[in-house]
């Protein structure tokens, strides 16, 4: 009887490699990281792995804007907010950035699952 191994990481949306389906489940969970309009390019949707490519550089792309703001906010915002409501922009950035390299791990692992790697149980 096979078993269907999910690292650490792996999005709870998507089944495990070669578990019944995993790949539809892959590439729904991928276009639901990606912006509407990727649903309408047919190469996407017909070939997952080079969608999740695509979703890879779109979650890297928000991670340098979410490093980006954390970066400037103070400079940005001091002008048009006050202390607190920067320091919570602030803050804010900082759980996004978090979440986003959460997003990052789990888009790679899938992208590699896609590519024919597969994962082993450890104990």
């Amino acid at each position: 009887m096979p078993t269907h191994v999910a690292p650490p990481g792996w999005p709870a949306e998507v089944r495990p490699p070669d578990a019944p389906d995993w790949e539809a489940t892959a590439a729904s969970w991928l276009l639901d990281l990606c912006p509407p309009d990727f649903r309408g390019y047919p190469g996407l949707r017909k070939h997952v792995v080079v969608l999740a490519r695509f979703a890879v550089l779109h979650v890297e792309a928000g991670q340098a804007a979410a490093r980006r703001g954390l970066s400037e906010a103070r400079s940005e915002l001091r002008d048009v907010a006050t202390p607190e409501v920067v320091e919570a922009a602030v803050q804010t950035w900082l759980i996004e950035d978090a979440r986003l390299a959460g997003v990052r791990r789990a888009v790679g692992l899938v992208e590699e699952a896609l590519r024919g790697r597969r994962f082993i149980a450890r104990l």
